[in-house]
């Protein structure tokens, strides 16, 4: 059974730590252990394979700025990677700490880490990979429960993930806006509901970017069971996550915000506006926010926002060749790979319509593949 099915009546809350800790197992530590003094029901990490992850030249652009840990792009994400070995050791002191312990997939290599090494108790599959094919096929036919975010994604392929994943009892779906911070009007919180009224067969959660904890208390209030937020010790910190997420002062306060709404839920008649009115601080409470967020919406209205975009344009994936192959090739299944691609290749949503395909030009590996190959 999936932790969040343990108490229905209790939202399970997820402390994203994600790569906030700056490369650091004891700010990790540190940070383990306040997720667990504010509350929260589990630390979540990030595992990437970064050769699985990004392409050759992506891994080699330059990444300079007051954000990076290196030279170029690879060598920042290498200093925020942990090993299996630190991961292990994370999860012991996470243990000792009374905290369920798990990670993001980033990769289907680190999905294949996550379930046979560190044996989580759910793997989580962020927005990056919502769009990736091969690796929602696979996780669908495993047994390891799992939560899946959907940023950046239309309601058309939300459907046809729900069309994987429909005959899992153990499945999580997050409404999600890949936007760092997301603005109030893109939260588009009355998805929500969507979600559960066209998705009843798995559990319906939010994953919330935007500044401060009222939206993502008002998600409890519309029906998610699954409440995850990024996690930071310091917003000062270098990082481009740590403005959206929230400091132990603000998640132990949503959290005890969470735990009374539940109760007038279960209780009171009161609209939800009165109710977060009485539960808020008057400096958490915003009405003409909460009124932006809570506009309804329709199922045409989840597709890529403009706000996204940043995201998608950095850590969207693509289609890319997974070996060399010449001329007159016709592309199997094994050809073709879905990483984070410099430049830009065909979106992963196509894998089933170049597979088969015959390409027209050689092609080398780690390349994108892309419309005019054809």
């Amino acid at each position: 059974m999936a932790l969040w099915n343990n108490e229905l009546s209790k939202t399970f809350i997820v402390a994203e730590i994600g790569q906030n800790h700056q490369g650091s197992l004891c700010t990790a530590k540190q940070m383990i252990k306040a997720a667990k003094e504010c509350g929260a029901d589990c630390v979540k990490f990030q595992r990437s394979n970064l050769t699985e992850k990004f392409t050759a030249s992506a891994l080699a652009r330059p990444y300079a700025g007051p954000n990076s840990w290196g030279n170029t792009y690879g060598e920042h994400k290498a200093w925020l990677e942990f090993s299996i070995a630190q991961y292990r050791e994370l999860q012991r002191f996470a243990r000792e700490n009374d905290i369920t312990f798990t990670a993001s997939a980033m990769d289907a290599a680190s999905f294949r880490e996550l379930e046979e090494q560190l044996n989580v108790p759910f793997i989580k599959i962020g927005s990056g990979d919502a769009d990736n094919v091969p690796l929602l096929r696979y996780a669908a036919n495993r047994t390891v429960p799992l939560i899946i975010s959907t940023g950046m994604q239309d309601w058309s392929h939300i459907c046809t993930i729900y069309g994987m994943f429909r005959h899992r009892k153990d499945v999580g779906l997050l409404h999600c806006v890949s936007s760092y911070p997301t603005p109030a009007e893109d939260t588009m919180l009355q998805m929500i509901p969507l979600f559960r009224s066209h998705f009843p067969a798995l559990t319906v959660g939010y994953s919330g970017h935007e500044l401060g904890i009222q939206l993502s208390v008002a998600s409890v209030g519309l029906g998610a069971r699954i409440v995850e937020r990024h996690f930071t010790l310091d917003k000062s910190w270098k990082g481009t996550d740590h403005q959206a997420s929230l400091n132990p002062v603000e998640f132990a306060r949503m959290v005890r915000c969470i735990r009374a709404l539940e109760t007038k839920i279960s209780t009171g008649t009161e609209s939800l506006i009165e109710q977060l009115r009485s539960i808020l601080d008057v400096k958490e409470f915003n009405e003409r926010e909460l009124h932006v967020a809570l506009k309804q919406v329709d199922v045409q209205d989840r597709k890529l926002l403009d706000s996204e975009r940043p995201c998608s344009d950095k850590l969207g994936k693509s289609l890319i060749y997974a070996n060399n192959v010449s001329a007159g090739t016709i592309l199997t299944e094994s050809d073709i790979g879905i990483k984070v691609s410099e430049p830009k290749g065909l979106s992963p949503r196509l894998y089933d319509a170049v597979v088969g395909r015959m390409v027209k030009y050689d092609a080398c590996k780690d390349n994108p593949i892309l419309e005019q190959h054809f």
